[in-house]
This record gives C-alpha cells, structure tokens and sequence, in this order.
C-alpha cells in the first residue's frame, strides 16, 4: 500500500496538500500519514520547563490532528496516522522519509504569499531534492476544492 506523506501544520496552503493526498489515497487504495514538525527551538528552558512545554505540544498537535482525521475519515473514508517530530522541519521530513519506506509521495502545499512557496517546499525541491528517494507533489495554495477534485 501507497503512502501519502502530508506535513501537518497551522499553514492554510496544508489544507490543498490534504485534501490532495486524502482523495488520491481513497481513489488509489493507499493511506495518508500526516508528520507534524516541533521546532527545538520551542524548548530551550530549564529541563522541568521544556517538559512541559513539550508535553503541551503534543497535545495541541493531537487535537489538531483529530479534526483532520475526523474530516478525512467523513469525507474520504481514509483513516490518517500521525507522527510527531522535534527539530528542524526538513532535516524531519527527510529524515521520517528514510525510516518510513512505506512512504511513497510527499505531498506538500505551497504558499501563495510574497515570502514564495515556503522552506520546506523550496528546500525540498532545491538545494536538498537530492536527499528525496520519493516523488514531491506540490499542491498550489491557489487551487480550488473542484480543481483539486477535478486532477485527483
């Protein structure tokens, strides 16, 4: 079985990635694991402090997590899988990427602002594309709900 890879963040363009990712899993037979990315930087307290600031991500993140799976399982039948990293967002994409061989595309949502499609979509198909053993499908943050269906 496929396995579409999403980065689940707070980042609107993250929604196209997931609705791509979810209806191509329905339509091909596959699964969808969303990975969310702590930044280390979110902990650089005293250790009894980080903990606690650790633990409260995890929960912010699984909360997070469950509305999606909860409009994937709804909508598209698809039960996500969630996994948590800490560190910095590309060195944990590709890093999951190598652990995971199941994993079969990244799908990643590119931003529509000023800034451009964002660091993880720009490192990924930059300087670093040379790290990836799988496809990238980037999803525009422009798109449509009915163009997204329309090309899955």
């Amino acid at each position: 079985m496929r396995t579409f890879l999403i980065i689940l963040d707070d980042l609107p363009e993250m929604l196209n990635a997931m609705r791509y990712a979810a209806i191509r899993a329905a339509k091909t037979g596959g699964a969808v694991e969303m990975l969310a990315i702590i930044a280390n930087e979110e902990f650089q307290h005293f250790m009894g402090v980080a903990d606690v600031m650790r633990a409260e991500a995890h929960e912010k993140i699984e909360a997070h997590f469950q509305v999606f799976k909860d409009r994937m399982e709804k909508r598209e039948g698809i039960s996500p899988t969630l996994a948590i990293r800490e560190g910095d967002k590309v060195d944990a994409v590709l890093a999951h990427l190598r652990e995971n061989p199941e994993i079969g595309i990244l799908v990643l949502g590119a931003g529509t602002g000023k800034g451009g499609p964002g660091p993880v979509v720009s490192a990924l198909t930059g300087r670093r594309m040379a790290e990836l053993h799988v496809p990238v499908t980037i999803v525009p943050g422009s798109m449509t709900k009915e163009e997204i269906v329309a090309v899955t």
